[in-house]
C-alpha cells in the first residue's frame, strides 16, 4: 500500500505541477473553478483505473514501476518530447551530471557479453593511478561477485564516501591469474572541457563536451592555459555536446561576445521574455573562432552557436545540429523524484527559433532521424546581413559531412576488432597489450604490428581481402595508434590521434582567415550603423 499511495502522490504532483509553476517561474496565475474541477477528475479517474489494475491484474502488479515507467512518461510524451520524469536513482545521476562531480574510483564501465569492463579510467582519477586500463573484466568489488549483477549495480558498488578503500579484482588479457586493485576513492570531477592543446603552433583547440556547473571556469581556465590573446585562431569542438546549464551556455557566449551583445532570449505561455546579454564581453580577446557541431550538438551549444552566428563572431563548420529549442525546468518532487518540465522556447538573438518539427513525427523519428527541414520555416540575418534560418537547428556555414565507414571498417567494429568510440578498446588492442608490449610517446604501427593484426584477424575467422586491406590501411593504422595510445595513456591522448586526420577539424583550421575576415566585417558594419568606432581585431 506504501507503494501505491507513492505512486499516487506523484502523478498528482505532476499533474499539479504546471499550475504551481506559473506562480513559480512566471507572473501569478489563479486557477479557474473549472481547471481545478478538471485536476481532481483526472486525479480521481486515474486512481480508480489504479485501483482496478491493482486488484483484478492477472498477476501481481509492480505500482512504482506502473506509475514511474507507464503513467507519468506516458503522459508527458503527450507534452513533447523533452519533458521527463526520473525516479529517485535518475535523478541522483542528473544531478551528478549538473555539479560535474561524483564520489567513487574514476572511470566509465559497460556491458560487455554479461559482464562488466572497464572503458577508461579518466586520467589522474584513482582507477587510473592504480593500474586500471580499459578492457578489464571486473569479477569482484570488495569480494563481491559481480556475477548475474548489471552493470548499473556494479557501477554504484564502486561509487562510495571520499577516502574510503575498495578492492577490485579484475581479469585482464595475456594474464594468466586475475588482478586485484585496491583503490581510494576520492571526489571524481566530470569535466566538460575534455581536453585544450595547440593543434598546430597558433591554433589552439577546446573539445566541450557538456555544459554543468564548472563549464565555465573550465572554459576561462582552458583560454588562459592557450593564451587566447596572441592565438592566430580557436576551434571550439562542440560536436556530440548534448547541451546542460543555460546559465553555463550563458557564460560561455559572454565570453566570446562583445559587452552588451544579445546571447539567447526565451519566454514560455506563463513566463514572461527573460533576455540574456554580455555581461562582462570577451574583454578584448577577438581571436578568429571556428565551432564545430554535428547532428548530436544540441540545446546549451546550439545556444553559443546561434548567438557566435548570428553576431558573425565566428564560422560554424560541420554538420546541422539537432534541433532542440525547449527550455526544461528541473523541479524536485517528493521520494527524490524529479521532473523535467519545458516552460519556455529559446530563440537566438536574431530571434530564430531553433527548435525542430516534432508534433507530425513519432518519438523515434524525432530522436534517430532527424531529418533536415527541406524549406526552412524562418529566414533572418545576421549582423553582417547574412541570411541565417531557424526551425531546424544550426545550420553550419560551412558544410563538412562526417566521413562514413566502408563496409571493411564496419565489419572490423561489429566483430568487435576495434570499438566504435573513442572511449574503449577492441579485441586487437587488448590481445595485442596483452602481449606486454613497451609502449612509449613514439609509438607507430609498423610492419610488426601490422602482421600482428593479420594473425589476429585469421585467428579470430575475420575475412578480408589483400584489396580490403589496402584501401583501409592508413585508417586501421590510425585507430590502432588511438585505442593503444587511449589504454596507454588516457583519453585525450587517444583523442589527440584521432584529431590528426579528423576531415571536419581540417576544415575547421582552413577555414579560421574567413572566420577572421566575417568578424572584421561585421565590427566595420555594426560600427557605421551606430556610428561609433571601429576597431579591428
Amino acid at each position: 500500500m506504501r507503494s501505491e499511495r507513492r505512486g499516487l502522490v506523484i502523478v498528482v504532483a505532476v499533474l499539479l505541477l504546471s499550475a504551481v509553476l506559473g506562480g513559480i517561474y512566471g507572473p501569478n496565475v489563479k486557477a479557474t473553478t473549472a481547471s481545478a474541477d478538471d485536476y481532481q477528475t483526472a486525479v480521481r479517474e486515474f486512481t480508480r483505473v489504479l485501483d482496478v489494475v491493482q486488484n483484478n491484474y492477472a498477476e501481481p502488479v509492480d505500482v512504482d514501476k506502473a506509475v514511474y515507467q507507464g503513467a507519468i512518461p506516458g503522459m508527458l510524451r503527450m507534452l513533447d518530447p523533452h519533458s521527463n520524469f526520473f525516479d529517485a536513482k535518475q535523478f541522483a545521476l542528473l544531478r551528478e551530471d549538473q555539479r560535474g562531480r561524483y564520489y567513487g574510483v574514476g572511470m566509465i564501465v559497460a556491458p560487455r557479453e554479461n559482464h562488466t569492463v572497464v572503458m577508461a579510467p579518466y586520467v589522474g582519477a584513482p582507477a587510473y593511478n592504480a593500474g586500471l586500463r580499459p578492457g578489464d573484466v571486473i569479477l569482484k568489488v570488495d569480494d563481491k561477485s559481480t556475477e548475474g549483477l548489471g552493470t548499473p549495480e556494479v557501477a554504484d558498488m564502486l561509487k562510495g564516501p571520499k577516502g574510503t578503500v575498495v578492492k577490485i579484482v579484475v581479469s585482464r588479457e595475456g594474464y594468466a591469474e586475475n588482478l586485484t586493485f585496491t583503490v581510494t576513492r576520492d571526489e571524481i570531477p566530470r569535466h566538460s572541457v575534455d581536453i585544450a592543446f595547440l593543434l598546430k603552433p597558433g591554433i589552439g583547440y577546446i573539445r566541450l563536451s557538456g555544459f554543468n556547473e564548472t563549464t565555465d571556469h573550465e572554459i576561462q581556465e582552458a583560454l588562459r592555459q592557450l593564451n587566447a590573446p596572441t592565438l592566430d585562431g580557436l576551434i571550439l569542438d562542440m560536436r556530440g555536446n548534448p547541451g546542460g546549464l543555460l546559465n553555463e551556455a550563458v557564460a560561455v557566449g559572454d565570453m566570446f561576445l562583445d559587452k552588451n551583445q544579445l546571447i539567447v532570449s526565451h519566454h514560455g505561455r506563463t513566463s514572461p521574455e527573460r533576455r540574456y546579454y554580455a555581461v562582462r564581453g570577451n574583454q578584448g580577446v577577438t581571436v578568429p573562432l571556428v565551432i564545430l557541431v554535428n547532428n548530436n550538438s544540441a540545446s546549451a551549444t546550439e545556444i553559443v552557436s546561434g548567438a557566435v552566428q548570428d553576431h558573425d563572431r565566428g564560422l560554424i563548420v560541420g554538420e546541422t545540429t539537432f534541433g532542440k529549442g525547449l527550455v526544461q525546468t528541473v523541479t524536485p518532487l517528493s521520494e527524490n523524484t524529479g521532473l523535467a518540465l519545458t516552460t519556455a522556447r529559446y530563440y537566438t538573438p536574431s530571434g530564430r527559433l531553433i527548435q525542430r518539427d516534432y508534433k507530425s513525427v513519432s518519438l523515434y523519428e524525432y530522436h534517430y532521424e532527424r531529418k533536415v527541414p527541406e524549406h526552412p520555416t524562418e529566414v533572418k540575418l545576421t549582423d553582417s546581413g547574412r541570411q541565417v534560418t531557424g526551425g531546424g537547428g544550426i545550420t553550419p556555414d560551412i558544410a563538412v559531412p562526417a566521413p562514413k565507414l566502408t563496409k571493411f571498417e564496419q565489419l572490423l567494429y561489429r566483430d568487435d576488432v576495434f570499438f566504435p568510440a573513442e572511449t574503449g578498446v577492441g579485441g586487437f588492442t587488448r590481445f595485442f597489450l596483452g602481449s606486454k608490449p613497451t609502449i612509449t610517446k613514439d609509438f607507430e604501427v609498423d610492419d610488426a604490428v601490422m602482421r600482428s593484426f593479420r594473425e589476429y584477424l585469421s585467428k579470430h575467422n575475420v575475412r578480408y581481402t589483400e584489396p580490403d586491406m589496402a584501401d583501409d590501411h592508413e585508417w586501421i593504422k590510425r585507430k590502432i595508434k588511438q585505442e593503444v595510445f587511449m589504454s596507454t595513456f588516457g583519453q585525450q591522448e587517444g583523442f589527440k590521434v584521432l584529431l590528426e586526420a579528423d576531415p571536419q577539424v581540417q576544415k575547421a583550421v582552413d577555414a579560421i582567415p574567413q572566420a577572421r575576415a566575417l568578424y572584421q566585417n561585421a565590427r566595420k558594419i555594426v560600427a557605421q550603423r551606430t556610428g561609433g568606432s571601429f576597431d579591428q581585431p
